[in-house]
């Protein structure tokens, strides 16, 4: 009885696995036909495959056997646990969490619905979790062409022995904000490589984000300084140090996988006989000289999307005793692109070459590199990073290199178009009003601000209509009441002056003009003329011989006249103003049904 017992209490268990399997499978094929993948995907109960005499859990991964629910529970645990894993190692942000979730729920669906081996499922769970590795290191990296020094940096001149604080200015040329700054310089006890003292083991900066910026001039408002203190070697060669510091951050709740790298000079004044930095140090051997880029310049000064600028950048060469000859300099422009597939230089050389070569640079002596680039017409509006790498030799060392980046900014056209101008009525009276309507239209590729219209003549009251901001591709609407001040004396022309400013605050005019009539409002009396059939008291006085008031008559008529044309314009603004509000109610209400029904 206890066997038949067991017996039909295990059947009892493999008919529960059986379904729960079923069940699970059929959840998560409807999750992945709809690629909702929101939060953390719930835990997997699994049933293992035996129990050990110390109650050890033991899970077959090698057999030809066909799998069973037991096997898929295992296999959906192994992996939702893997899943969970990668979530808080690298702190997924929503995009990166999503493909993770895609990959896993994918992979429940296959096992769910897939006859295979043991040995062939556990080969697919490994094949799953290095999917998931592939998707969650799929994340934003930004480069070191992000991360630049500012330019308000000095290099300094030091002297050995000397204690110094060299200040550190860094800016952000990204748009997304950069958090949890670690800035560190990396030290070395030779004095061929770190001209300073090593009297510290951490000489760590902390900061907590640099704000995202859109121009260099922002970047530089929002900069951050570090301030690093010092002591020169007193056996410091003489020459120009490279100071390289790493700094690591956090962008979109992403760990940089490696900190971008800044490099920065300072000039050293060593004892006499200490050396010349370069080489192996020692005179004898000559010195290794750097070329550094001190500044560049763009003609024209503004460079817009599309255009064909000039390109002089200034290097120097810094060795005090040494030339450089056969000297390449190779420009490569920042990538842009939504994709990997599907890339582009941000500048590109009119003549198809981006070398420069110069046959020598003298000691101690500045050169300029001129090349003729043409800027995408398609960039956006805001600062590129021009790499500038540097190939050269001197008489006893061959194929040296050095590497400078400059941030050329560049600007997009302000263009915008408007609709034709609904003036209603075309002729008023001095004391009433007329309606104008029209639509402004953002044509450019970058952001109208503080767009406003100013309405100017002798015959209207001035009037004016803001509008505010307008992205690219926006529309705004003007919708304003001009009132007659005086009777027209020209063509009935009023002038429209459209403002708006640029990213810097420059204010840009574009004149337009309606036609609009000024009439002087005439009283009853006056539209008369002193008629003389009107009596004292403002009555028609009859005709002599009992002949018909055509007097009257034509006064009422004129009345009627004017009444009834004042009445058709105010109706007809009214009316257009109650369409407009229609159509924007009927825009609304399909917005809702929209928001609804997704």
């Amino acid at each position: 009885m206890k066997r038949n017992d067991a017996t039909v209490h295990a059947n009892t268990n493999g008919t529960v696995r059986w379904l729960f399997g079923a069940l699970l499978g059929a959840a998560i094929a409807l999750a992945a036909s709809e690629y909702v993948y929101v939060g953390t995907m719930p835990y997997v109960e699994a049933t293992a495959d035996s129990v050990s005499a110390n109650g050890v859990r033991v899970i077959e991964k090698v057999s030809d056997r066909v799998i069973n629910d037991t096997d898929r529970a295992a296999a959906d645990e192994e992996m939702l646990y893997y899943m969970q894993s990668l979530e808080v190692r690298y702190q997924l942000d929503g995009k990166v969490l999503e493909k993770v979730h895609q990959v896993f729920g994918g992979a429940v669906y296959y096992i769910a619905n897939t006859e295979m081996s043991v040995t062939e499922l556990w080969s697919y769970v490994t094949t799953t979790k290095g999917l998931m590795d592939a998707a969650a290191a799929e994340v934003t990296k930004t480069t070191s062409e992000f991360l630049q020094v500012g330019d308000n940096w000095v290099t300094p001149t030091v002297d050995y022995g000397q204690q110094v604080a060299i200040v550190l200015p860094i800016i952000n040329l990204g748009a997304e904000e950069l958090n949890d700054l670690v800035v560190e310089p990396v030290t070395s006890t030779l004095v061929t490589e770190w001209p300073f003292e090593p009297d510290m083991t951490n000489y760590l900066q902390t900061e907590p984000f640099i704000p995202g910026n859109d121009t260099k001039e922002k970047a530089m408002q929002n900069r951050r300084e570090f301030t690093f203190y010092f002591t020169v070697r007193s056996d410091v060669m003489s020459g120009y140090y490279p100071l390289k510091f790493n700094v690591s951050y956090t962008k979109a709740g992403i760990r940089c996988e490696e900190p971008a790298e800044l490099t920065v000079y300072v000039k050293t004044q060593g004892k006499p006989g200490s050396g010349i930095i370069g080489g192996s140090g020692e005179e004898a051997n000559g010195s290794k000289p750097r070329i550094v880029v001190t500044g560049f310049e763009t003609d024209p000064a503004d460079v817009f999307a599309g255009d064909t600028f000039t390109l002089t950048i200034h290097v120097q060469n810094t060795s005090k005793d040494t030339a450089v000859s056969n000297v390449l300099f190779d420009m490569q422009a920042a990538s842009e692109g939504d994709d990997k597939t599907n890339t582009y230089s941000a500048f590109l050389p009119t003549s198809g070459a981006s070398s420069v070569y110069m046959n020598e640079i003298a000691a101690d002596t500045e050169a300029d590199i001129v090349i003729e680039m043409t800027a995408k017409a398609d960039l956006a509006q805001k600062p590129y990073v021009l790499d500038v790498n540097m190939k050269y030799d001197t008489p006893t060392m061959f194929d040296l290199t050095d590497k400078a980046s400059v941030s050329i900014p560049v600007m997009q056209e302000s263009r915008f178009d408007t609709s034709i101008p609904e003036v209603a009525p075309t002729d008023i009276t001095v004391g009433s009003q007329s309606n104008v309507m029209f639509s402004i239209y953002n044509t450019g590729k970058t952001t109208l601000y503080n767009v406003q219209v100013k309405f100017k003549a002798d015959s209207i009251d001035e009037a004016s209509a803001f509008v505010g901001n307008l992205q690219s591709g926006a529309t705004g609407n003007v919708d304003v009441m001009l009132t007659g001040i005086a009777p027209t004396a020209d063509d009935g022309t009023v002038n429209m002056e459209i403002s708006y400013e640029d990213d810097a605050g420059n204010v840009s005019t574009t004149e337009k003009s309606i036609t609009l009539f000024v009439t002087e409002d005439m009283s009853f009396d006056d539209m008369m003329g002193g008629d003389p059939m009107m009596g004292e008291d403002g009555m028609m006085m009859p005709e002599e011989g009992g002949g018909n008031s055509k007097g009257l008559i034509i006064g009422i008529i004129v009345a009627v006249v004017v009444v009834a044309a004042a009445g058709l314009g105010v109706f007809l603004t009214i009316r257009r103003k109650k369409k407009a509000a229609k159509l924007l109610a009927e825009e609304l209400e399909d917005l809702e049904d929209s928001d609804e029904i997704s």
